[in-house]
């Protein structure tokens, strides 16, 4: 009776250790992509890429002295740009559209959020930006 308890007893805990070697792997597996795959903008719908934008651009900080190579690499190629040079100091701004108003095929910049970069280095989001660099580019009301 002694031995059938036991052999019982250590068939449940093989069962149990393959289990936790299988949720264990299955842990590893689900950290390493969510980890370490990078998301391929050029491969999302305009759905995705919109909310991609948006959730990304949301946490840029202006203190944390992002370069425009750094945006692009990660957000691609802008919807729409615009770039002045003044005196020595060259301003771009970079529009990613992050929300749609009319379904007509076009993105304007009112679908956009603007990034502002001076020298190639972040100065400005959304609003902020669009204002500044019309002040600069002398398009200005």
């Amino acid at each position: 009776m002694m031995q059938k308890a036991a052999s019982v007893f250590q068939l449940k805990l093989r069962k149990w250790t393959w289990l936790g070697i299988g949720l264990a792997v299955y842990l590893l597996l689900t950290a390493t992509v969510y980890f370490c795959y990078q998301d391929d903008v050029d491969q999302m719908t305009w759905v995705d890429r919109e909310a991609f934008n948006h959730k990304l651009i949301s946490q840029y900080k202006l203190t944390d002295n992002l370069t425009q190579d750094d945006v692009m690499r990660r957000l691609g190629t802008p919807d729409i740009t615009e770039a002045v040079l003044q005196g020595k100091d060259l301003y771009q701004v970079l529009y990613y559209r992050t929300h749609r108003s009319v379904a007509d095929g076009i993105t304007t910049a009112d679908e956009c959020t603007a990034l502002l970069f001076k020298n190639r280095y972040l100065q400005a989001i959304g609003e902020e930006a669009v204002q500044r660099y019309s002040v600069i580019s002398g398009h200005a009301n």
